[in-house]
C-alpha cells in the first residue's frame, strides 16, 4: 500500500515512519524546503527518542520519503493522511482548522479522478470538520472518487512510537465500506497483535479524541486540586493517588500532582472542547472549571518558590531544572516554565536553567535566563533549587552535593521527584506538592491568594 502524509510535524511525521515501518510506502510532504531537505539527510526536526533511527531505516529501505511536490506524493496513493496542526485560534479559543481546510483543497487539486482515494484527518478536529473537508474537495473537484475517514492519534510526546506500534485502540470513523477497507488494510499488522479497532462514524471519532484528552486532563486538575488540600490537613497526596488509582473504575495513570498540564494537546483541545460545547449549547462546566483551575495554578505556583525563599526572591537566584512541559521531548508548548520563570524574574529573581532537550527552543520563550551546561552548573551559588520537569536525569541527583552548591539550601520540588525525608537528611529545606516531611508536617505549605504577576 502507499500513503501520503501531509505535514511533518509531531504527529506526521511519527506517523509516516510508523506506517513505513509497517511495510507501508509513505511519502512526507511538507511546504518547508529547509525542513524536508534536512530530513532528506536524517535531520530529526523534533526531540522524541528512537525516531531518528526510525526514519534512517525505513528511508534506507525505500519505504520512507519526504518531498516538497503534494502532486509527487499524493500519485498512485490508497490513502493521504491530513496532519497539519490545528493551533488556538487568536480571540475565539477555537481551534484554527486554516492549514487543514487548505490541505483539502490542495489535495483534491492534487488527486487522480481515475483512482479512489481515501483523505484521512489525522489532526486533531472539532466535530463537523471531516464533513467540512469532504464539501470542499467535492466543490473543488467534484469527479473524485473519494471518501474521508476521520482516524485521530493518541500518541505521547516521549513515547510516540510505541504508542502507535502498541497502541490501546485505534479509532477510525467513517460512513464508506470502502474507505474501512483501506484503514483495515493500513492498520492490518496491529490487527494481528489483537488491538482494538473502533470502527464509527465521523462525528463520533472528532468527538472522542477530545473526550480523551479532557479527560485526562481533568484527572490532572482533580489531583492538583486534592494534593493542595492535602497540604493543609497534613495528608499525603501520593498514598491518595495509590488508594483512589487502585480502583479499576478511577485507574492510576495521570494521578501525579505538579504545577499544571501543558503541552501541545491538553490546553488546546480542552478550550476548544469548551467553545465547540458552547457552540452546540450543551456546555461543559467540568471542562471550563478545568481549564481556570489549570490556568491559574500555573500562575501561582511561583508563589511556592517565593514563599520557600522567605516571602522574597527580589536580588536572589533560582536554579530551575527542567523546562519543557513533560521529561523526552524538547516541548515548550504551553509548559509551566513560561508562566512560572517570568513570573520569578519579575519578582526580582535572577534565573539560571538547564533542560537535557529543550533549550533551544527555551532561549527563544525565555528571555533573561542563564543557560547552564548541566544540572549541577545550574545550581551553583542559587538561594534556590527548583524542579520543574522531571527528566529522569534529576532523580538520582546527589542532594548532598547540592545542597553545599546551593547558597541558601531550599529545594522547591515542583514534581515529587524526591523523598521529603532523603531531601531533609541531606541538609535541605525541602518543599514539595501535597506531601509531608518526616515530622508529619506539610511540606512547606503555601497560602495562595494572588499569583505573582509577571
Amino acid at each position: 500500500m502507499r500513503i501520503a502524509v501531509i505535514g511533518t510535524g509531531y504527529v506526521g511525521l511519527v506517523s509516516g515512519a510508523c506506517f513505513s515501518e509497517f511495510g507501508v510506502e509513505v511519502c512526507c510532504v511538507d511546504k518547508d524546503a529547509g525542513k524536508i531537505e534536512r530530513l532528506r539527510r536524517g535531520e530529526i526536526p523534533i526531540y522524541e527518542p528512537g525516531l531518528d533511527d526510525l526514519v534512517a531505516k525505513n528511508t534506507r529501505a525505500g519505504r520512507l520519503s519526504f518531498t516538497t511536490d503534494l502532486a509527487e506524493a499524493v500519485r498512485g496513493v490508497d490513502a493521504v493522511f491530513i496532519a497539519v496542526g490545528t493551533p488556538t485560534r487568536r480571540g475565539d479559543g477555537h481551534a484554527d482548522l486554516s492549514y487543514v481546510y487548505a490541505a483539502a483543497e490542495e489535495v483534491a487539486l492534487a488527486l487522480d479522478p481515475a483512482r479512489y482515494t481515501v483523505i484521512v484527518t489525522k489532526s486533531t478536529v472539532p466535530v463537523g470538520t471531516g464533513r467540512e473537508v469532504a464539501r470542499i474537495v467535492r466543490k473543488a473537484r467534484p469527479e473524485l472518487d473519494f471518501d474521508v475517514c476521520s482516524n485521530p492519534e493518541f500518541l505521547r510526546e516521549g513515547s510516540a512510537i510505541e504508542d502507535f506500534m502498541r497502541p490501546d485502540r485505534v479509532v477510525i470513523g467513517t460512513d464508506s465500506d470502502r474507505a474501512r477497507a483501506v484503514m483495515r488494510g493500513l492498520y492490518r499488522p496491529l490487527f494481528l497483535i489483537e488491538t482494538p479497532m473502533v470502527m464509527t462514524s465521523l462525528e463520533t471519532s472528532e468527538l472522542t479524541k477530545y473526550a480523551a484528552n479532557t479527560f485526562l486532563a481533568a484527572k490532572i486538575t482533580f489531583i492538583n486540586e486534592i494534593a493542595d488540600l492535602c497540604e493543609r490537613v497534613g495528608a499525603d497526596v501520593h498514598d491518595v493517588a495509590k488508594g483512589i488509582g487502585l480502583d479499576g473504575r478511577i485507574g492510576k495513570k495521570f494521578l501525579h500532582p505538579g504545577p499544571g498540564y501543558g503541552g501541545s494537546c491538553f490546553p488546546k483541545d480542552t478550550l476548544a472542547l469548551v467553545k465547540t460545547a458552547q457552540d452546540f449549547g450543551a456546555p461543559l462546566r467540568i471542562i471550563e472549571a478545568v481549564v481556570d483551575v489549570n490556568d491559574r495554578r500555573k500562575k501561582a505556583m511561583a508563589e511556592r518558590v517565593v514563599a520557600a525563599c522567605g516571602g522574597s526572591v527580589a536580588g536572589k537566584r533560582v536554579g530551575v531544572l527542567g523546562v519543557t512541559f513533560k521529561p523526552n521531548t524538547d516541548d515548550m508548548r504551553d509548559a509551566p516554565a513560561l508562566d512560572i520563570v517570568p513570573a520569578l524574574q519579575a519578582a526580582g529573581a535572577t534565573v539560571s536553567a538547564y533542560d537535557p532537550a529543550g533549550m533551544h527552543e527555551a532561549e527563544r520563550l525565555l528571555p533573561g535566563v542563564e543557560w547552564a551546561k548541566d544540572a549541577y552548573a545550574a545550581l551553583e551559588g542559587a538561594d534556590c533549587a527548583l524542579v520543574l520537569t522531571e527528566w529522569n536525569e534529576f532523580r538520582a541527583l546527589d542532594l548532598r552535593r547540592v545542597a553545599k552548591l546551593l547558597r541558601a539550601p531550599v529545594l522547591v520540588d515542583l514534581r515529587n521527584v524526591y523523598d521529603p525525608e532523603a531531601a531533609e537528611m541531606a541538609g535541605l529545606e525541602y518543599s514539595c506538592v501535597g506531601r509531608c516531611s518526616r515530622l508529619g508536617k506539610p511540606a512547606a505549605p503555601v497560602q495562595v491568594r494572588e499569583p505573582v504577576q509577571a
